[in-house]
């Protein structure tokens, strides 16, 4: 199989994707997409992302055999399982499962934790409303996750696409605001996946070149008036 070209941050979406890849042993190059230093606005990025977010992958033996290139993390990893054939049932039952599961990931995981994560940690001004409102509705999610694992091993069943979206995500609860023993169910399915060899390895890529402190350059270009300018 040839290796598929990731662009690539070490942040919740981006794992998900080499989680998928290192589970696979799909061969893969990382091309870094340093988002703190405004990489993701550059013309060549935005060919294969337009909506300048990372990650986004490029298949040069895609359908038919011919390039493709793909943005949105949940797009990722559903062309990736039905192009290897893992992770995504082939039964229209369960693989619906798996599906509206990783929707619930796209639709609520991602953006309320991380707006959660924005007003408990990078907002420039505490704001109480929004602190509270986000770190509440994250805690709802991890509810309905707990209460959806209490008679299965994993989110949606079998061990899925759909574990690899979430998991990155729950990866920093306390920024959250969140204590997981408060979700015991969930708790236990998050050491199942911790434990995983491909897990680690996926979530290990690039670790180094995060950094939690932030320049005031990062804020800008992440949260500023950077980001709304028209290309």
């Amino acid at each position: 199989m040839n290796a598929v070209e990731l662009y690539y941050w070490p942040t919740p979406n981006g794992q998900k994707i080499t989680i998928f890849l290192e589970e696979t042993a799909v061969p893969y190059t990382l091309h870094p997409v340093d988002i703190g230093k405004g990489d993701q606005f550059s013309p060549e990025f935005l060919r294969i992302s337009p909506n300048n977010k990372m990650p986004a992958l490029v298949d040069p033996a895609g359908p038919d055999g011919k390039p493709i290139a793909l943005f949105e993390s949940g797009a990722i990893l559903l062309y990736l399982a039905e192009k290897t054939g893992r992770f995504l049932p082939r039964d229209p039952f369960n693989r619906y499962q798996v599906i509206q599961w990783l929707m619930f990931q796209m639709s609520g995981v991602g953006p309320m934790l991380g707006q959660a994560h924005h007003f408990r940690g990078y907002a420039p001004e505490k704001i109480e409303y929004a602190i509270n409102r986000y770190t509440k509705e994250a805690g709802r999610l991890y509810s309905v996750m707990d209460t959806q694992l209490a008679v299965r091993d994993y989110i949606a069943g079998e061990y899925s696409i759909a574990d690899m979206a979430i998991y990155p995500w729950i990866v920093p609860y306390e920024r959250q605001g969140q204590a997981l023993e408060d979700y015991p169910r969930l708790q236990r399915w998050f050491g199942r996946l911790a434990v995983r060899p491909a897990v680690q390895r996926g979530m290990a890529q690039l670790a180094e070149l995060r950094t939690s402190a932030m320049t005031d350059k990062a804020r800008e270009t992440l949260f500023g008036n950077t980001q709304y300018q028209r290309r």
